[in-house]
This record gives C-alpha cells, sequence and structure tokens, in this order.
C-alpha cells in the first residue's frame, strides 16, 4: 500500500511515532521537537503557495507583459519552495514529512523548468539522479520521476520536430511498460502518442490498447471514439447550425471548397499559439477555394466574440456554451484540442491530425 503514508496522521505526525517517543523522552523536550519541525513544515507550505492569479483577468486578457511578469513570479515561488523543501528534509530527515518534502522539490522543479527557467534544469536532473538510485524508493515514485522526465524531454523537442517528439513519447512510453508492465498509465501515454498518428499506424496502436488488459476502462472508450472517428474518414461530415455572428453554415453546401473544422477554445493555449498558422493558411488559400469553420468550446459567448474580432478570425463559429459537452464535440468525441480536421471538395472527411503541415495539406486537396 502506497503509505497514506503510511499510519494514521496526527498533526502531521504518524500516532506510532508520537507514542514510542513518549515512551524515551521526556515531554518537554518531545514537545520542543515537534513544534520545531511542525513550524518548519508550516513555513514551507506558506513559502510555497503561489500567487493567485489576478482577478480582473477572468474577464480581461492579460497583455502579454502582464503574463510574462505574473508568470515571473510564479517560477520563483517554485524555486523558493523547492529550497524550502531541500531545507525540511535536510534538516528533519525522519520526520514524516521528509518524504513528502522531497517529492515536492522535484514538483516544483520540475514545474519551473517547464515554464522556462533553464537555471534549474541542472539542479532538477541531479534531484532526479539522487532519488531513482535510492533503492527503497517505491513504484509509485519512481514510475512519476521516469514519466515526469520523459514528458519534460519530449517537450523540449516539440518545437524542433513535432512528428520526432512523439515518437520518442511512444518509444519512452514503451520503455516505461517494461519496468511497469502493471501500470494502466502507460496506456494513457499511448493513447497519446496514437492520437498523433495516421491511418494503419494508428489503428495498430488503438487496437493495442484496446486488447491490452491493463488499459483503464476510460482510456479503451478513448480509443474506442478514436477508431470511431477513423472510419468516417472518406465519408460526408454532417455539420449544419447558425454561428454566433448569425451566418448559416451547413458542410453540405460547401462542396467544391476545402474546409477545416477546427475545434478549439479561447482559453486552450495550444489553441491560440496555433492560431498564426491558421490565419496564414487562410490568407494564402482561401481565394483559392479554402474555408474554415470554428467549433468552440468556450462557455462565454462574450469572450469568444471578443477574442475573434481582436484576432480578425473571419470564419463562423459554432457555440453552445456547453464547454466539453458541446454537441459537435460529444458527438465526434472530441476528448482534446486544438483539433483540427480536413473535409475535401467533395465533403468527404480526408484528414484528422491537419494541424501539423496545414497550410501542405490544404494546397495538395486543392489540387485534386
Amino acid at each position: 500500500m502506497k503509505n497514506t503514508r503510511w499510519a494514521v496522521q496526527n498533526g502531521g505526525r504518524p500516532i506510532y511515532a508520537t507514542l514510542l517517543a513518549a515512551l524515551f523522552i521526556p515531554c518537554s523536550l518531545l514537545a520542543a521537537e515537534l513544534s520545531e519541525a511542525e513550524k518548519a513544515w508550516e513555513e514551507f507550505q506558506a513559502a510555497s503557495r503561489q500567487p493567485p492569479m489576478p482577478k480582473e483577468w477572468r474577464t480581461k486578457r492579460p497583455s502579454q507583459e502582464e503574463y510574462q511578469e505574473y508568470s515571473k513570479k510564479v517560477r520563483e515561488t517554485l524555486v523558493l519552495g523547492a529550497d524550502k523543501a531541500r531545507d525540511f528534509y535536510t534538516k528533519y530527515p525522519k520526520d514524516p514529512n521528509a518524504q513528502r518534502a522531497m517529492r515536492k522539490e522535484h514538483e516544483f522543479l520540475s514545474k519551473a523548468v517547464s515554464m522556462g527557467d533553464q537555471s534549474q534544469s541542472a539542479r532538477l536532473a541531479a534531484v532526479e539522479k539522487a532519488r531513482l538510485a535510492d533503492p527503497n524508493l517505491d513504484e509509485d515514485d519512481r514510475f512519476d520521476l521516469l514519466s515526469q522526465k520523459l514528458n519534460r524531454e519530449v517537450r523540449a523537442k516539440m518545437a524542433e520536430d513535432r512528428a520526432a517528439a512523439f515518437a520518442e513519447y511512444e518509444k519512452g512510453a514503451r520503455e516505461l511498460l517494461k519496468l511497469f508492465p502493471g501500470r494502466a498509465e502507460v496506456y494513457d501515454m499511448l493513447l497519446v502518442a496514437a492520437q498523433q498518428k495516421e491511418g494503419p499506424q494508428a489503428r495498430e496502436l488503438l487496437d493495442e490498447i484496446l486488447k491490452a488488459e491493463k488499459a483503464g476502462e476510460k482510456t479503451k472508450a478513448q480509443a474506442a471514439a478514436l477508431v470511431k472517428k477513423m472510419e468516417s474518414l472518406g465519408k460526408p461530415v454532417d455539420i449544419a447550425f447558425e454561428a454566433v455572428d448569425g451566418r448559416k453554415v451547413d458542410l453540405k453546401e460547401l462542396k467544391g471548397k476545402v474546409v477545416l473544422i477546427d475545434f478549439w477554445a479561447t482559453w486552450c493555449g495550444p489553441c491560440v499559439a496555433e492560431l498564426p498558422n491558421v490565419l496564414a493558411a487562410y490568407e494564402k488559400l482561401h481565394d483559392q477555394g479554402f474555408e474554415i469553420v470554428g467549433i468552440s468550446f468556450d462557455q462565454s459567448k462574450e469572450a469568444l466574440t471578443k477574442f475573434v474580432a481582436e484576432k480578425k478570425m473571419p470564419w463562423p463559429q459554432y457555440f453552445d456554451g456547453e464547454g466539453w459537452a458541446n454537441k459537435y464535440g460529444k458527438e465526434f468525441g472530441i476528448n482534446s484540442i486544438p483539433a483540427m480536421w480536413l473535409v475535401d471538395k467533395k465533403g468527404n472527411l480526408r484528414d484528422l491530425n491537419a494541424r501539423a503541415g496545414l497550410a501542405d495539406k490544404v494546397r495538395k486537396l486543392l489540387d485534386e
């Protein structure tokens, strides 16, 4: 059983430890020890609380400078929290919270590095190496360390070569599967890899997940939904609605055009990051017969219309305010965004992963 961590807690210390200590240590000395460790733990918790996001950001999108300043404060808090965690487990190595402090040091350093603080990379690597070398490290912690390390390495490679990065991700997931054959989480990782593949390669990996005894039911349900989407390739897509700006949209009436169906949201960082590429493709190819239909996962109509106006996005947007439960998200099994589909001039679905190399894919379909 993964220690709870492993006895009933009493003020942050297991009851059994408190009782044993009371038998051999004068009460006055025990109280002093307890109060010192507890005070240090409280100081760590206070120092590691991340600054709250400004309330005004709920209704007003922050400027790039404001967001960068906030991110800087968060990174500084994470590093301070990691320092306090190290101080705690160094000073109180036998305290029940020592192991938790070790986990927190790694967690905070990992977040700081992922947010761009590369000055902590060497320290993070050293912390990982030391913890993985511990023969007493339990399976859960070992798995978490290795999977987080893999995620961080893949994110670093993503900007250079997305396809190569996900190939590395699948390779790493399979190595974890050999080390931890009973972990259902590995199949979640393989599902992410499958979502980046196309055709037979994607289907082969999805079938593997569906047949795996250790894969979770939710993971299998998502894999089955992906299979269903793949089976939709080459068939018409039935989408018709009234856009937020009042335009009538029906994909059946767009035959002769190449259409991008963009499942997205204004609050989705990767969606917003992808927008310049989508806008560039639209500006270059719209006159040649390229159209875009947005399916918004937003829950605020005001936020959507304001964002669309600010970014000068001329294509129609579907909105029903239901977020992840929106009509087309549920119908087509969309469980992550951005998701970009391409429909050819005959009205048939041709690509479920149009995000990579969008402009080239559109040109190819326009030439058919």
